[in-house]
């Protein structure tokens, strides 16, 4: 029993893993670019707050060389957020910006240590405040969206502080240089319990982005199908158009629809229909090719995204309603099998609109013209 329980433990913390380490969707991509400017508009906000902390340390009484080192990492801080807010306000266009910064987050905490260890060993490696400012950057990490960025933030706060708590140990002449009447004394149990709650902020923190990435997960899924669903095409379609626009490539959009599908839910009931969609997006699925993009709309409809030209495109969707012909689904358990067709209408960019709602409508027009004359077809160009 107790076997059997380690390895569904061990199963699902593996699942959680791959979920972190895996590329976020499109609909997590955006939240986690808005997260990214966010996060550039309150790293302004703390940069320019870190301008005051020399002051405060001044007037309590803090020696000048720790206040001029203060003021000089806030000037370097402030300096950099103002540069990072310029880039993110360009969203999404480097894809690295979210490490770079993490990177910068973490760096800074530990030049500013680096520089105070060097002043006074303890100030080094038990200044709280500044040691928190790993905290801040891991913490920061939950409004990009990814756990990746997450992971990576952790590791390189534990690599670094770890490796300056090894670095201190090793070449400090004397213990007495690890005492202080004003930060008490640096010691190896001391310094691991940090390194440990740095590993612990770093596994919360991703297990919070898991659980954004789950719940956003599932916003853009369709919960019948699992296919994406409109709310996905919605944060996915202005990319894909910019994509296509940038590079001058072509696509198209087909929209698709099942042909009789209220017959199914009719004779067999809505359990059937619900089998019958679950079987077009399995073969939608399994024959979508790099560049294309199964979504299911609503009810029966369907949506194809193919990074295509017109002409390529309707071969592809014809071999798809060829395919879904030739495999007939079971409308209950040991039924009949019952053929299933779709009619589908095309609409290309440039040619017939430059935004998504203008091809969905002009693929709109020329599905209905399938359906009018004779249904199972693909219809790519007006009568």
């Amino acid at each position: 029993m107790r076997g059997r329980w380690l390895r569904a433990a061990a199963r699902s913390a593996l699942d959680v893993a791959r979920a972190l380490l895996a590329r976020p969707d499109e609909v997590m991509l955006e939240t986690g670019a808005g997260g990214e400017l966010v996060v550039a508009r309150l790293r302004q906000v703390l940069a320019a707050l870190l301008l005051a902390l020399p002051l405060v340390n001044a007037l309590g009484g803090g020696g000048v060389q720790e206040t001029m080192i203060g003021l000089g990492g806030a000037v370097f801080v402030n300096a950099f957020a103002l540069l990072w807010l310029a880039l993110a306000r360009r969203k999404r266009q480097f894809r690295w910006l979210p490490y770079a910064t993490s990177a910068f987050d973490v760096g800074a905490t530990t030049l500013v240590l680096i520089v105070l260890a060097l002043y006074h060993v303890p100030a080094g490696l038990n200044s709280l405040i500044v040691w928190c400012g790993y905290v801040l950057a891991i913490l920061l990490t939950a409004l990009r969206s990814d756990g990746r960025v997450t992971l990576f933030a952790g590791a390189l706060a534990i690599v670094q502080y770890g490796l300056l708590v090894l670095a201190v140990f090793a070449l400090v002449p004397s213990p007495e240089r690890l005492l202080s009447a004003d930060y008490g004394a640096v010691t190896p149990a001391g310094q691991g319990q940090r390194l440990l709650l740095l590993a612990m902020v770093t596994l919360i923190v991703a297990m919070v982005v898991y659980r954004m990435q789950r719940l956003i997960e599932l916003s853009g899924t369709d919960g019948l199908t699992r296919l994406p669903n409109r709310a996905w095409l919605q944060y996915r379609a202005p990319r894909l158009f910019d994509s296509v626009r940038r590079e001058g490539d072509s696509l198209t959009v087909a929209l698709i629809d099942l042909d009789h599908f209220k017959r199914i839910n009719d004779r067999h009931g809505h359990h059937a229909g619900d089998r019958a969609l679950r079987h077009a997006a399995s073969v939608l699925r399994e024959l979508a090719e790099p560049g294309e993009w199964p979504v299911r709309l609503h009810g029966a409809e369907f949506v194809l995204l193919l990074r295509k030209p017109l002409g390529t495109a309707w071969e592809r969707v014809d071999a798809i309603r060829r395919a879904v012909g030739e495999r007939p689904f079971e409308p209950e358990r040991g039924a009949d099998p019952w053929p299933l067709s779709f009619s589908a209408g095309l609409a290309s960019y440039p040619h017939d609109g430059d935004d998504l709602p203008r091809l969905l409508r002009r693929a709109g027009d020329r599905l209905q013209h399938a359906k009018l004359h004779g249904r199972n077809r693909v219809v790519a160009r007006d009568a």
